[in-house]
């Protein structure tokens, strides 16, 4: 018995033509007007997903400059594992300054906190949580955690074969208890030469001559990267004597070597925090054109030297926040 099959009539080629024919046509007319869309459909259709970018955070790892810096400044805090809180500070402290520096600072410059291996289970869990979070710490292999253990020669021989690829002009080392004033210390740096160059506060304190074979306070100094780089190969000038008081070692190998001819003493605006304990001869008042503020040991002397230099003017008043006592 024959079963009637219900199907579509078979349509003639002149019936597919008038049907084809307005659906090109609107496929022209969109391919003209939105040509746009193709070329995003062809991309996510061919490449897939976009790789991740690159990101970093305004706290450490500096803001583009409005086109090409007048030059690089590497900061390294050299600080302790352990320190976790002064570490948040300091990214609220730098990061707001390169974020919210009117005019824009002509350098670029990126802070990274700087450590000898770790030596505790809590920071081998605690310390990779930061690195992934902010991207700004280096952990030195080749030292133990104390400044004049040698530290600062491991900090500065990492630094030359980290950035030998990206050099900066210049590579500052720090110490946690420091406030730098970002845009000051750009101004100042800046008039410097680009070689064979030393920027700091000399020491002894109540000395301001830079010719006599005087050092650099540890609170923090600047080296051009040719002296990065010459301190990293000069093993015969440096062997034997990276453990010391580590701002002297370092001025003594410039002197062995007949390096940093270009000195530059930034006193008095770099100095001590006016209570500092010792009483030093480097401390006075904050003055209102300071570079630096050193041995600002605790949060309270932190806060003193903030709220004179007006750091938290621009806050807002808002229902969520009643800071007045």
């Amino acid at each position: 018995m024959r079963t009637n099959r219900v199907g579509f009539p078979k349509l003639s080629t002149s019936s597919k033509g008038l049907i084809l024919l307005p659906l090109l046509l609107l496929a022209f007319i969109y391919l003209v007007v939105y040509p746009k869309e193709f070329e995003l459909q062809a991309l996510i259709g061919s490449c897939g997903p976009p790789p991740l970018a690159a990101t970093s955070t305004v706290t450490t790892n500096g803001m583009a400059a409005v086109g090409k810096p007048d030059f690089r400044l590497l900061i390294g805090i050299l600080t302790s594992a352990d320190f976790y809180e002064r570490r948040h500070l300091l990214r609220m402290v730098y990061g707001r300054q390169l974020a919210s520096s009117s005019p824009p600072l002509a350098a670029q410059i990126d802070v990274r906190f700087v450590f000898c291996r770790l030596s505790k289970d809590d920071q081998r869990v605690l310390v990779p949580l930061e690195i992934l979070t902010h991207g700004d710490i280096i952990v030195l292999d080749g030292c133990a955690e104390n400044m004049d253990g040698g530290k600062t020669h491991a900090f500065f021989t990492a630094v030359a074969s980290i950035y030998a690829d990206a050099p900066y002009d210049y590579v500052m080392k720090a110490d946690d208890d420091i406030f730098f004033r970002l845009p000051e210390l750009a101004a100042s740096l800046g008039a410097m030469p680009r070689q064979d160059a030393y920027y700091g506060a000399t020491i002894p304190c109540d000395s301001r001559d830079t010719r006599r074979g005087w050092y650099m306070s540890g609170m923090g100094y600047a080296l051009s990267w040719d002296l990065v780089e010459w301190i990293a190969a000069a093993e015969d000038v440096t062997r034997g004597r990276t453990v010391g008081t580590e701002d002297r070692m370092v001025g003594e190998w410039l002197k062995s070597g007949g390096k940093a001819k270009n000195r530059f003493n930034a006193k008095p605006a770099m100095y001590d925090h006016p209570l500092s304990v010792p009483a030093t001869k480097c401390a006075h008042e904050l003055v209102p054109d300071t570079i630096a503020v050193h041995r600002l040991k605790d949060n309270p002397r932190w806060a003193q030297t903030l709220r004179y230099f007006n750091f938290t003017a621009d806050l807002e008043s808002s229902k969520f926040y009643k800071l007045d006592s």
